[in-house]
């Protein structure tokens, strides 16, 4: 009897969380216009453990949720949500916007630059916020993540210790492109940067790299499966260049580009802080912000690349060692 209660009280219980989630979901969507339902969404779970509080809307009052009570309630609380999760893609819709540099960069510039001044950008016409939104983050960012190496005009910008995407079949110099429309698709729409060189090509562009140093990023870019154990996120203190680096999904993001993208975003930010500011005024500071971080990142990753090279000894030092 006490077992066939128990059982009753959980199932009950279970079915109150599922109804708990499901009228959160609905207030969220109908009243807060929240249109997505990730179960990885922390106002969720927030919800869950203190209840919903009432919205006042229209000078009408909606009654808010109550707050779960027993492990039983959450359980059915987050069955609802991974259902209703998996039912809209609410959490791979966020793998798929955000599966980019550039689209990481975007959202960090736009947190950077913050409510009230995104506010503010979308009062503007779609001219004048691309304008600024370009200067301030998606130009610097793109030059800055790694894909490219502005340097390198000849061989499309391709970067430094990289093949071109589209070289020759069986080519002995891999830094040459056969095809360089797609070569051009493919570094500057695409985002991608080739696959690392052979040591002794690879040299010719980084004179100071080693074979040990070489040995140890091939080992990370192949073999590393990062953080999630499937190769999605990696980390490496020394790319080929001897910087910093991260890599998701494959695409690089280093200090500069990092640097880049506060450095613009702080820039528009006091820009749209200004009374009676321009258009044109915020995406130049937003510009010069930019640089002054790409300046910053820049000169951190050859004080890192200094710090890591390898130390030989003078001839005098080695002869007064014999």
């Amino acid at each position: 009897m006490a077992r066939r209660d128990f059982l009753k009280d959980f199932v009950q219980d279970v079915k109150g969380g599922w109804d708990v989630a499901k009228e959160a979901s609905n207030i969220n969507e109908k009243v807060k216009k929240q249109y997505r339902h990730s179960v990885f969404d922390p106002r969720f779970a927030r919800d869950m453990y203190k209840g919903m509080e009432d919205i006042v809307e229209n000078e009408q009052t909606i009654k808010g949720t109550r707050k779960l009570n027993n492990p039983a309630e959450f359980l059915g609380a987050y069955a609802n949500r991974i259902a209703t999760d998996v039912g809209t893609d609410s959490s791979r819709q966020f793998l798929w916007r955000y599966n980019h540099p550039m689209a990481l960069a975007e959202l960090a510039g736009n947190t950077v630059i913050g409510k009230e001044g995104m506010k503010k950008v979308k009062e503007l016409t779609p001219t004048e916020r691309a304008g600024i939104m370009s200067v301030s983050i998606g130009m610097p960012a793109f030059a800055s993540m790694g894909t490219i190496d502005a340097t390198n005009p000849g061989e499309l910008f391709r970067p430094k210790g990289y093949s071109q995407s589209y070289a020759g079949v069986g080519s002995e110099d891999r830094r040459k492109t056969e095809q360089p429309g797609l070569e051009a698709i493919d570094r500057f729409i695409l985002g991608r940067r080739g696959k690392p060189l052979k040591y002794s090509e690879a040299k010719k562009d980084i004179p100071n790299l080693t074979p040990q140093k070489y040995g140890d990023f091939l080992r990370g870019y192949y073999q590393d499966k990062g953080l999630t154990g499937l190769g999605l996120l990696k980390f490496t203190g020394e790319n080929l260049e001897g910087h910093p680096e991260a890599r998701i999904l494959g695409f690089p993001i280093g200090l500069q580009g990092v640097a880049a993208v506060a450095g613009g975003g702080l820039g528009a930010r006091a820009g749209l802080r200004r009374t009676g500011a321009t258009p044109r005024g915020i995406a130049l500071r937003g510009g010069i912000g930019a640089l002054a971080g790409m300046a910053v990142g820049k000169a951190t990753n050859m004080a890192i690349a200094s710090a890591n090279r390898p130390k030989y000894l003078s001839t005098y030092e080695y002869t007064q060692g014999q």
